[in-house]
């Protein structure tokens, strides 16, 4: 920085000089905040070149490296941190990923060391250092895990590393056990899954592969196909970079569950510079930036997951998903609508502009695209199951405001899964707001919430349709329920509202409604104000 007894001097220096540290500071700062980053990146470099002991430069261009992906930027900026012992925890992962990826197992061990000896990480350490060494041929990986019925975070990371660490030391039939044997649900554990059989096809072990690659969700039934097509599956974890890469995932996944958002994007972009193929870190990166609102910079990095990975329709997905949240409507459409038009296009490829219709409130044309959804689906299709197009179908109809068609739909979609709590509380309710079959809609929404009772909006329902048959004590007990559950939702807090201003709890009715008013528009914000300001009416009355 520039200082002394001579700002005059300073300033003409500064103007004469573009490459001084505060100078190239600020563009960077600027720069960066636009989305410039290469710029902002050279604007780092400079002030860091002109100013190599500058900590505040260097944890700046630290986190702009690692964020943009520039790694021999943030790496200068770690090292320079490093020697003035200001290297934060997190940071010090940038300087073992380097290690690893250099196989310089030395360094690895003396930077793994510290992160163990500042505790703050110290639950990753064990998988770490399993894959040290795997890494290195020193001694056992599994032997550096915990063993097997230990308990708590760092017994979970090991849980989910020894398969992985059995299925890359060639011990097949091990590794197959022991994740069949525990196969697990939800995402994490497909993505468990593929790696370990993506490492076993890639080793000629395609039996044991395919054994783990049962079941129709959409990667898993992907990645079947590549191993039947005798095609390697990307995002094996078959060394020891693709190890720690799959570990700071794990460790990004659950900085986030604590809203350490930018801990866990530095995590999740780290990932993707030790295993550039592993497209669930992209996926997790990407996702990361967006909540950070930088969603171009998001999308760009879903760019490299390749057509042929398992994932391939999840990263055009969330593409899709990120580009509407970043406000470019047209540009999403045109990219689901590409998709839906090629001559493999999947169901998911339909749904996809579908749902990119209906946010652009063009539900009439979305309708269509459900339809041809439903034309297309087949027994064995692990996208959506057949009575959620029809919902899709039937949602789509009721925001069209084609009543008949939508009823239809929905008692398709009733037909085909009458103990599916997401279609009893739509077609209940859809009915509750019509004011028609009020019976059956009751019965419909208290199925729903006996199934689903956590569900605010579900809840809220049976509220609502206790309400229009005036029992409005009950009504007001569940819509408080609801509100807990969804304190910002308009439609609930507008109910809860209505059945406090009918209970005569006018100032407790006035202050939900103005709760509602908060995030209502058009026509809702036109009725929320105008019970705000006369009470409830018949005129004025909830749907």
């Amino acid at each position: 920085m520039l200082t002394g007894a001579a700002p005059a001097m300073a300033r003409t220096e500064a103007s004469a000089d573009n490459r001084t540290p505060l100078n190239s500071y600020v563009r960077a700062r600027i720069a960066a905040s636009d989305g410039a980053f290469e710029q902002a990146s050279a604007g780092y470099a400079a002030a860091l070149a002109a100013a190599p002991d500058n900590e505040v430069i260097a944890a700046e261009a630290l986190a702009h490296g690692a964020a943009a992906g520039d790694w021999p930027l943030a790496l200068r900026a770690a090292e320079v941190l490093e020697r003035r012992d200001a290297l934060m925890p997190d940071a010090r992962f940038l300087l073992l990923a380097h290690a690893f990826r250099e196989r310089d197992w030395r360094a690895a061990e003396r930077q793994l060391g510290a992160i163990e000896r500042d505790q703050l990480f110290a639950f990753a350490a064990p998988a770490l250092r399993a894959w040290l060494a795997f890494g290195s041929r020193r001694g056992d990986p599994l032997a550096a895990l915990l063993k097997p019925g230990a308990t708590g975070v760092a017994a979970s990371y090991a849980t989910e590393h020894r398969p992985l660490l059995l299925a890359a030391m060639g011990r097949e039939d091990e590794a197959r056990a022991l994740i069949e044997a525990d196969p697990g649900t939800g995402l994490r554990a497909v993505r468990l899954r593929i790696a370990a059989a993506a490492t076993l096809a890639n080793e000629g072990d395609r039996r044991d592969a395919l054994a783990l690659l049962q079941g129709n969700e959409v990667p898993i039934a992907a990645a079947r196909a590549l191993v039947e097509a005798r095609r390697d599956v990307p995002g094996a974890i078959d060394d020891a970079s693709a190890g720690m890469a799959e570990v700071l995932c794990r460790v990004a996944l659950d900085m986030y569950a604590q809203d350490l958002t930018s801990v866990a994007a530095t995590f999740a972009r780290l990932a993707t510079w030790l295993a550039p193929d592993n497209s669930q870190a992209w996926m997790l990166a990407a996702e990361l930036l967006a909540r950070q609102d930088r969603s171009e910079a998001a999308v760009a990095l879903l760019s490299q997951v390749d057509e042929d990975d398992p994932y391939a329709v999840a990263a055009r997905d969330q593409r899709v998903r990120l580009l509407v949240q970043g406000g470019k409507g047209e540009r999403a459409l045109g990219l689901a609508q590409a998709a839906a038009r090629s001559d493999d296009a999947s169901v998911s490829d339909l749904v996809r502009v579908g749902e990119v219709l209906m946010d652009q409130d063009r539900p009439a044309e979305a309708a269509e695209l459900f339809a041809r959804a439903i034309e297309s689906h087949g027994e064995d299709d692990g996208g959506y199951p057949l009575w959620a197009l029809w919902l899709f179908r039937g949602s789509a109809h009721h925001e069209a405001d084609a009543w008949p068609e939508a009823l239809a739909a929905l008692r398709e979609a009733y037909r085909l899964a009458p103990d599916e709590p997401l279609v009893l509380n739509y077609l209940g309710y859809a009915q509750l707001e019509r004011r028609e079959n009020l019976g059956e809609a009751e019965a419909m929404v208290r199925k729903a919430h006996r199934l689903a009772p956590d569900n605010a909006a579900i809840t809220d329902s049976l509220g609502w349709a206790l309400f229009l048959k005036g029992e409005v004590g009950e009504a007001i007990a569940l819509l408080e329920r609801a509100a807990q559950g969804e304190p910002a939702d308009t439609e609930i807090n507008e109910h809860l509202g209505d059945a406090y201003f009918s209970a005569g709890r006018r100032i407790e009715a006035r202050f939900a409604w103005r709760a509602a008013r908060v995030y209502a528009e058009g026509e809702d914000a036109e009725r929320l104000d105008a019970k705000i300001e006369r009470g409830l009416t018949p005129q004025l009355a909830a749907r």
